[in-house]
């Protein structure tokens, strides 16, 4: 996943933050086919057919409460359709999750998770990463890239961590992001899926999907944050930036989004930049 700042990067869980004895990994695939049998009931996830076309909706000026309760919809057919939505990152303490979410920067969570089982054994808590070797760092970072930047940043969380808390992961916001690395992303990040605090998780996905939701313009992640913060519940922030991501990862892609396999086309003004054929658009979705 793309960062925003430095190393900072993305993913969240607020009903699954509780931090569990053993990494947490999807426990099974999610399809993103939901409730709609699509065109001709045939049991594709496309979207439920409309008596108006989703641009020509999206010509006629919506409402402030129209557009909220249009998000609320939206938010809650993709818990249906991705029920087990979380954190794809492994962890099973706020240190691993921040040391984790730093080094997805510029790469997948699945490279991450190869990579963090030697790297959690090797460092085992703040002050292990604090008086880390620099060079033998750097080798067990080295598949995730730009490991000499993380190297880095990690071995100046460890520092920052012992030295102003004491060796504790913070679960404020306000300090989160005063660590080497960490910007609002990451630490919404660990906030929701370590400390259970609301968050929303702006990468580059949720990005994309809101403006082509039509729930913002803004392209400034800070800016994103406080819009759709104000369109959903503070409840859902961390899980709705779970569907999100969810769902551009396997739907709503940047360059052919599958638009006829997708179960809130009905609330998407964009619904048509990619393939709406559901046959077509379901060989385009991706099951993980």
């Amino acid at each position: 996943m793309v960062a925003n700042r430095g190393a900072e990067s993305t993913t969240s869980s607020s009903t699954r933050g509780v931090l569990s004895s053993r990494p947490r990994r999807c426990s099974r695939t999610s399809l993103p086919y939901g409730r709609n049998s699509g065109v001709g009931g045939d049991g594709y996830g496309g979207p439920v057919t409309t008596t108006e076309p989703a641009r020509a909706r999206a010509s006629q000026p919506e409402s402030r409460l129209a557009l909220v309760r249009r998000a609320r919809r939206t938010n809650r057919e993709l818990a249906v359709t991705y029920p087990d939505a979380h954190c794809e990152l492994d962890f099973t303490s706020p240190l691993e999750l921040l040391v984790a979410t730093v080094l997805s920067a510029q790469t997948t969570d699945k490279r991450v998770n190869l990579t963090t089982p030697a790297l959690f054994a090797r460092y085992p808590d703040a002050a292990a990463y604090a008086g880390a070797d620099r060079e033998e760092l750097e080798e067990l970072l080295r598949p995730t890239g730009f490991f000499r930047a993380k190297a880095q940043s990690v071995i100046g969380i460890g520092q920052a961590l012992v030295e102003r808390f004491d060796g504790e992961v913070p679960g404020r916001l306000e300090d989160l992001v005063t660590l080497p690395g960490v910007g609002r992303k990451t630490a919404n990040v660990v906030l929701g899926n370590a400390f259970g605090v609301p968050g929303l998780t702006v990468d580059t996905h949720f990005g994309r999907l809101v403006r082509r939701l039509g729930w913002t313009t803004e392209e400034d992640p800070v800016k994103v944050e406080q819009v759709v913060g104000g369109l959903v519940e503070r409840s859902e922030w961390t899980m709705l930036s779970h569907r999100l991501i969810f769902h551009g990862r396997r739907v709503c892609f940047a360059r052919k989004p599958a638009c006829g396999a997708c179960t809130i086309a009905r609330w998407c003004p964009s619904f048509g930049v990619g393939e709406v054929d559901p046959v077509k658009a379901a060989k385009l979705v991706k099951t993980s």
